[in-house]
């Protein structure tokens, strides 16, 4: 079989194509743009609204137990009844017993009228054997001593920038103006400058 080629028709239909070809534009698609991200947007709202962190109580006192020289921060909460009975154990023999929450009340209720001072503590918790050697010292010690039941504490009351103690007798007016029902005495010698406050019956005196 005899083919005949067409050489003028395959250069017409080359010519046609190549025509197409050059009029055509291709165009290649467009990159999609990216969002644009604001930083830190929204992230206001995801934080917490800021809380107020609780003050501290403020300071009424400092407690100085004047034979170890510890000192504790007297306030609304500290310190614990626990904590306050430990500083005022017996000086001798360490022994320590739970004095009357009410005497922790008493000093809170003093600090407050005379806000940063020195509260001293002269004798709190007494064992019989130390009550006992004061006794036989000549001091001015009963032989059932409150003391020796948890029941009473002797102290100072020095105001802030001073040195020496408040007058026991204007302490003394002070702690019955509170409303104390307690014992009061009152020491007011160069070398017991001090006042005792109890919770045991009604009762004042002077030595």
């Amino acid at each position: 079989m005899n083919y005949t080629f067409d050489v003028g028709w395959s250069v017409r239909v080359a010519t046609i194509f190549l025509a197409c070809a050059s009029g055509m534009t291709v165009v290649a698609p467009s990159a999609r743009p990216e969002a644009r991200v604001s930083h830190g947007s929204g992230l206001a709202s995801k934080k917490s609204p800021p809380v107020d962190a609780p003050e501290d109580p403020a300071l009424l006192a400092t407690l100085a137990q004047v034979h170890t020289g510890e000192r504790l921060v007297l306030d609304a909460d500290s310190p614990p009844q626990q904590i306050f009975d430990a500083f005022v154990a017996d000086r001798v023999t360490g022994e320590r017993r739970p004095l009357d929450r009410g005497l922790l009340g008493l000093l809170r209720s003093l600090a407050g009228n005379h806000p940063g001072c020195r509260i001293e503590i002269v004798s709190g918790y007494r064992s019989a054997k130390l009550n006992e050697m004061l006794r036989k010292k000549g001091h001015h010690v009963a032989s059932h001593s409150q003391h020796s039941l948890g029941n009473a504490c002797d102290f100072r009351l020095v105001p802030p920038g001073q040195d020496t103690g408040l007058d026991p007798r204007v302490v003394e007016r002070e702690i019955r103006s509170l409303g104390w029902k307690g014992g009061v005495g009152v020491y007011p010698t160069a070398g017991d400058w001090f006042v005792h406050a109890d919770v045991g019956a009604n009762r004042s005196w002077v030595n």
